[in-house]
This record gives C-alpha cells, structure tokens and sequence, in this order.
C-alpha cells in the first residue's frame, strides 16, 4: 500500500458510523439514520469503569420493557481501530438492545472519553484488557446474568475479542463482524500489493528511531490515519476510499474520533497473533460475519479454519468491508443472524 503516510503502509482497518443510505441489494431501510434514530425509550445510559488506573466511558443501551428485577443476556461491543462508540459499535449496540439485549458499546482506552495517554495508541494489548474489564463490569449489574455475557467487535475490534475470549471463560458467546486481524495486516497487508521481509524490518527501522527520540524528550508522534482525498493518487486502493468515505464525511464522522495514530502503534501490531488459538473458544460458540466482497475476507476465513465447533462463517453477499459498518442492505441480514445467533447461545 503506498501512500504518503508511510508509517502505515500496510493494511488498515478503520471506524465509521451510523446508517446511512443503503447500496447493492434492495432494503426496505434507505434512508440514513443515526445512532439516536429509533432508539428504546430509555436510550443510552452513560456510563463509566475502571481497568486498573484508566478510567473507561461507555454507552448502556437498555432492551425496550426493561424490568431490572429480572435477569438479562448482555452483550458488549469493541470498536474498530480509530473508532468511538457513537460510531459502528454504538449502531450494533443499539439494534442489539431493540432485539431484548442489554448492551454495552465503549470507547478503547487511548481514544474517545475513555483515559489513557498517548491519545489514540492502538495497543493490541491494552485493547485486550479493555474488554476484560468491560466483561467485568458487566458482570458487576444487578440485572445481567453472568452466564450469559457474550461479545461482539466490528473490524479490529473482531480479532480482538476472538483473541481475549480465548483465555476468557466468562464470555459464553462471541461474534464479529468484518474481523481484521491487525497482525496479520500489518506483517502482510490487505490490499493485494505484497508486503516483504524487507518491507517489515524498514517499518521496525522507523518505529525504534521514534521510540528513541522519545526517550530522549521529543514529543509523541501523530499522523492521520486516513490520507485525505487530495492525498490520494491511481494507485490509492480501494479500502482506503472506502475509509474516507465513512470516516471524513458526515455519513460517519464524528469529533471524539481524531483520524489520527501514534506512529509507533504499528511496532505492537507486527508481532501481535489473536487468531492463533481459536481452537481454545470451543465449546463455545463462534460466528464470523463476513463481506463477499471485502479485503479482510480472509481473516474471517483464517478464524473459521482455525476454531472447532460450534462455529459458523456467514458471508453477506456483494458486500464490501465498509458496507457492513453502516448500510442498511447489508448491516439488516448480519442483525438478524446475531439476534437469532445470541438467542440460541445466551437463552436461559
């Protein structure tokens, strides 16, 4: 992947937004909502947690009828790589609720009103810990029921709670939707063009002379995340048209999500594996929901290969990995399948 950012020339995955103006196959559903569109009565709660010294901000979206003497499936939501909770995972949050869920979307630490400095560090291992301590808080309402908690990420917010939920068994269920494994992205990329031993070892060169200009005093390093349109040249893939589309456009900006990453982020990627050890999820249940047409196809296909049963792979047909943040003609069948997918796995 060229592009003018070159500390991150390899596969990106980025956050985006609430509904907005179906494409591809017909829906019922076209015109643009937003997270607030049809929400349950109660609406979303804020709310806040502690994992360790950071304090975490999350949106509680609470089921229509919500009787709080009685004990509920909750379901929590991570956030793809640069994203908040009023974007994609607050839209899932909250079409999950309306479903008879209790939900939880949050913003990752390092980004949004969550803690955590530098500001918008993509830390595969601070992501992990953050839904630990989601799961917990979860755990710790009077009205959710501990043995039917269950997680869902969208983008790399899939490989991460595939990976936490391997040495999680709190988590009784879990689901994603486009996972991007930010490993294997960024040691292989995404976008057809291929990434070489070479091309590894020059971003560490990069990485270790940031990390050690810091350590001397400079400052930390920020570049965005998504090149802006006036960036782009013939060679700009697709994905990142795609990302700008949803990200810098007001089908899903959004002020707390900055389109910016520490540049040193990607040192952590490179050596982070979360679809290793799927074969420890089992005998809990997986799905992968997946686009037809979307670049990070295969990393849904790795984990499929890798888990044992249950497991099951969904593939919504014509769809691109952006198409499956927010339109209504794709995000309406990946809906229905987690419903039904939650029922069966989180029923009393």
């Amino acid at each position: 992947m060229n592009m003018k950012h070159h500390w991150l020339n390899m596969g990106m995955c980025l956050s985006l937004s609430v509904i907005a103006q179906g494409a591809g196959a017909a829906s019922a559903q076209t015109s643009p909502l937003t997270v607030a569109d049809g929400a349950n009565t109660t609406g979303a709660q804020k709310v806040s947690f502690q994992n360790g010294a950071i304090r975490m901000a999350g949106h509680l979206y609470l089921p229509p009828g919500f009787d709080p003497s009685r004990p509920h499936a909750a379901i929590l939501v991570a956030h793809p790589w640069g994203g908040v909770k009023e974007q994609t995972a607050g839209l899932y949050a909250q079409q999950l609720a309306l479903r008879g869920f209790v939900t939880l979307a949050y913003d990752a630490s390092h980004y949004g009103e969550s803690g955590g400095e530098p500001r918008d560090l993509e830390d595969p291992a601070q992501r992990v810990q953050d839904i630990r301590s989601a799961v917990g808080y979860l755990n710790s309402l009077p009205y959710v029921d501990a043995r039917r908690i269950a997680t869902l990420g969208i983008c790399a917010g899939g490989g991460y709670v595939l990976h936490e939920a391997q040495t999680d068994p709190r988590v009784r269920a879990v689901a994603t939707v486009v996972a991007y494994d930010i490993g294997g992205a960024t040691r292989e990329g995404i976008d057809g063009a291929p990434v070489t031993a070479a091309d590894r070892q020059a971003l560490l060169a990069r990485v270790s002379e940031q990390l050690n200009k810091e350590a001397a005093g400079a400052p930390v390093r920020v570049e965005p995340l998504v090149p802006s349109r006036a960036e782009w040249t013939a060679s700009t893939p697709a994905f990142l048209r795609e990302a700008y589309d949803y990200y810098q456009t007001p089908r899903g900006a959004h002020p707390h999500a900055r389109n910016r990453y520490v540049v040193t982020s990607p040192g952590l990627h490179i050596g982070y594996y979360p679809l290793a050890h799927m074969e420890a999820l089992s005998p809990r249940p997986v799905l992968l929901i997946a686009g037809e047409k979307a670049e990070t196809l295969r990393f849904s296909q790795e984990a499929y290969a890798r888990a044992q049963q249950p497991k099951e792979l969904l593939v919504i047909p014509g769809a691109s990995h952006f198409d499956l943040y927010d339109k209504p003609a794709f995000v309406g069948p990946s809906l229905d399948k987690l419903t039904a997918f939650f029922q069966q796995h989180l029923a009393p």
